[in-house]
């Protein structure tokens, strides 16, 4: 039969040194146990509350380059997208449908105007009248000049024949031929024909300048009169709406046979070869928006950069809007109208004190935050500056390294202190 196996166990005794160091650390144990739980206590005891710290967020406080930004959204429009007006008062025969693709200089419209229609025949014919009283001025002109060059001819006919005769009455009156008296009368005849042929060699050259000038006068009319015929032939043509760019028809404003007015918007046309973004910025950012401004737009084929290129000046409901224009080649898959959110970054502030943005700066107002000391929120008066998406900076009240509670203090209902359980 087989012993049990119990009569083979030996009892040992350990030394007494060893059961002194065994006890000795069970003592200390107890006592660091005492003294955490004492200064665990005692932080409870003196906070006002108690959160887990599964409800709150936590960040440190550092040093770093704070990038001012500021998230909106905006759509994707057209950067060409003229509308299209009326210019006088007509009729409208459409020729196209909205959404019908067109080419630069097609014919959208055509403006029926009678009263325009008219007043472009009356132009043409006064305009032809006068061109042909010009060509009348012209000929009386010519006859007013050979007429005047005429009298000029004769006089100095009637001159060189009186110097003749003089010339006669020369070589006879030295040896007394003829009398003293005719001789004299010969001399003053000749003297009579100059004065006549001068006078009549000025009167042509006065006479030519008059017709000169009725002719410029005429000439005048008739430019004038070419102009206001140009004015009206323009008007006409203005009644054929013509595409301006290439693109599609967005919007009708009209239908067809409709009686429109003067300056009446008839139509508008995208041109989709060409896009921005307009952005609906919030109004406390107005002030530190600028054109040249960059802009990070994100969109489902990635992300793009652009340039703020316009802004508009006037506030619409609490919102300024923002025109982006993209850099470099535009990207593919854009469509009108199209939702997409950037990013506009303002300013950058190099080597500042900050820490992540968090619900805290909105329930605090900026001026408190909740620094963790030995597992106790404690409130503390701060000063913050600028901010962006994701940080604030910092300018008062706390130093690099304090950790701060920047989510989840709504729940400490604006406690000084609050006991945060791990």
């Amino acid at each position: 039969m087989i012993p049990e196996p119990s009569r083979q166990d030996t009892t040992l005794t350990p030394p007494p040194a060893q059961r002194f160091k065994r006890r000795a650390l069970m003592i200390g144990a107890a006592a660091a146990l005492v003294a955490v739980s004492a200064t665990l206590y005692a932080a409870w005891n003196n906070s006002e509350h108690s959160v887990s710290a599964s409800r709150i967020r936590i960040a440190e406080v550092a040093r770093g380059a704070l990038v001012r930004d500021a998230a909106v959204n905006g759509r994707v429009v057209a950067a060409v997208s003229p509308t299209l007006y009326a210019t006088a008062p007509a009729t409208v025969n459409l020729k196209v449908a909205a959404g019908d693709t067109v080419k630069k200089g097609d014919v959208l419209a055509l403006l029926e105007s009678p009263d325009l229609t008219d007043a472009l025949k009356r132009e043409v014919s006064s305009y032809e009248q006068l061109k042909a009283e010009v060509a009348r001025q012209q000929i009386l002109s010519r006859k007013q000049k050979l007429l005047a060059q005429r009298e000029a001819d004769t006089a100095e006919i009637d001159r060189l024949s009186a110097q003749r005769t003089l010339e006669r009455y020369d070589s006879v009156g030295q040896i007394g031929i003829i009398a003293k008296i005719d001789y004299q009368k010969a001399r003053d005849a000749v003297n009579s024909a100059g004065i006549r042929a001068s006078h009549a060699r000025q009167a042509a050259a006065l006479e030519g300048d008059d017709v000169e000038l009725a002719i410029k006068t005429k000439t005048n009319e008739l430019e004038r009169q070419r102009l206001s015929m140009a004015n009206a032939q323009r008007r006409v043509d203005e009644l054929t709406v013509r595409a301006p760019v290439d693109g599609f028809i967005g919007t009708l404003n009209v239908q067809n046979r409709m009686v429109v007015a003067a300056n009446a918007p008839l139509m508008t046309l995208v041109d989709l070869s060409r896009l921005e973004v307009e952005l609906e910025v919030p109004e406390t950012y107005a002030g530190d928006m600028g054109l040249g401004m960059r802009a990070e737009i994100t969109l489902p084929s990635g992300r793009a950069t652009g340039t703020l290129s316009a802004l508009s000046p006037e506030v619409v409901k609490n919102q300024v809007l923002a025109r982006v224009r993209f850099d470099g080649t535009q990207p593919t898959g854009l469509r009108q109208s199209q939702r997409v959110s950037a990013r506009l970054l303002i300013e950058e502030k190099p080597d500042v004190l900050m820490v992540q943005r968090g619900p805290f700066v909105e329930n605090e107002g900026g001026r408190h935050a909740y620094v963790m000391h030995d597992g106790v929120a404690i409130r503390t008066p701060i000063r913050i500056g600028a901010t962006s998406i994701s940080a604030v900076e910092i300018i008062d009240g706390l130093k690099a390294g304090d950790k701060v509670v920047v989510s989840g203090t709504d729940a400490f209902d604006n406690a000084a202190r609050v006991s945060i359980n791990q």
